[in-house]
């Protein structure tokens, strides 16, 4: 059974308005008795109530984050990167999973509103193309803050990457090792990252000369089994197709391993690209060419602005968005003989 201060209270024979008031420091209460109070609670096991005493106090230290998925190398950085930020300035960091589920995200978002946080950070899903949910945090005067995967439309700070930028370098190494023929795996194209990545490539198209008609594109191709069959599918007639620029490292993973069982040769005949350097993008062979997106900087950062609107008027603080410079990693997997 979870204990309370009336538990406290009754141990030690005091009311329990000294117990709470000794537990929240107050001045009226004598050091000997927090003192006291204090190794009792710890002794019992109590553990305080936040919400109950944001209600009391009209303070929430309590910051919440959305994320499509906690277990991609990328996400685990950018909570690393917030995490440094929240507990420099006393604030607990709660993370929501969406699971690359639009109705999840929504859930997550009632429940974080109804625990009072002071602040939410969300990167959306995959699946969502409306805004209203986003809005409603907005409607509850609560501080939004999005990062990596944006809704344009809803005028909030955000922390993005420069995602056109990034795709244009690769897709022009590509270009430099003599590749012609492309395939792009990519999610869907009405979230930012991927509609800027696909830009990238374009433009580097362009600036090459190369027709469109040289690129194929394959939305919904972000994970690890859908590249693996999407690959098998393309490739088992040996397309004439020599690269893949895939919009995550597991999507290229999963060509990656169709191509060896298919006994195409990487680079040679067919190379491949990444995007988020994840660990494993170093140790499989060949080693995959990546775009390493500074995770950890981009969460340092969202975080930074949402504190700073938490603990200023945030109706009065312009909105910004910040830039995160990406790092193109060359490795085997797109450099040929």
């Amino acid at each position: 059974m979870k204990k309370t201060i009336h538990d406290i209270a009754k141990l030690l024979n005091l009311s329990a308005s000294t117990v709470s008031r000794a537990l929240n420091d107050h001045p009226n209460i004598s050091k000997e008795t927090k003192k006291i109070v204090r190794k009792t609670a710890s002794q019992i096991g109590y553990k305080p109530n936040v919400i109950a005493s944001s209600l009391r106090t009209g303070k929430v230290n309590t910051i919440g984050m959305i994320v499509p998925r906690i277990n991609r190398d990328f996400i685990s950085n950018v909570i690393a990167g917030s995490e440094e930020i929240t507990q420099k300035h006393g604030y607990n960091l709660i993370i929501c999973q969406s699971d690359e589920n639009f109705e999840k995200e929504v859930k997550a978002i009632k429940t974080l509103i109804n625990s009072r946080v002071a602040g939410i950070i969300i990167s959306i899903s995959t699946q969502t193309t409306t805004s209203d949910h986003l809005l409603n945090i907005i409607k509850e005067n609560i501080p939004l803050i999005q990062f990596d995967r944006v809704r344009n439309d809803v005028k909030t700070s955000m922390v993005i990457n420069d995602n056109e930028n990034a795709a244009y370098f690769i897709t022009q190494h590509l270009i430099s090792q003599n590749c012609k023929k492309f395939i792009h795996y990519t999610g869907s194209l009405n979230i930012n990252i991927y509609h800027d990545r696909l830009n990238g490539i374009k433009k580097a198209f362009n600036d090459s000369q190369i027709s469109d008609n040289n690129l194929i594109v394959i939305e919904n191709c972000i994970t690890q089994e859908t590249g693996y069959k999407t690959t098998i599918e393309l490739f088992k007639d040996k397309t004439k197709y020599d690269s893949i620029i895939a919009s995550s490292d597991y999507s290229a993973l999963g060509a990656l391993l169709a191509l060896k069982e298919l006994k195409i040769d990487v680079p040679n005949e067919v190379s491949i690209t990444g995007f988020a350097n994840e660990p494993f993008t170093d140790l499989i062979i060949p080693s995959l060419t990546s775009v390493d997106q500074n995770a950890k900087e981009m969460g340092i950062k969202a975080t930074e602005l949402l504190i700073s609107e938490i603990e200023n008027n945030t109706k009065h603080i312009e909105k910004q968005i910040i830039t995160i410079k990406s790092n193109i990693k060359i490795r085997q997997s797109s450099t040929k003989n």
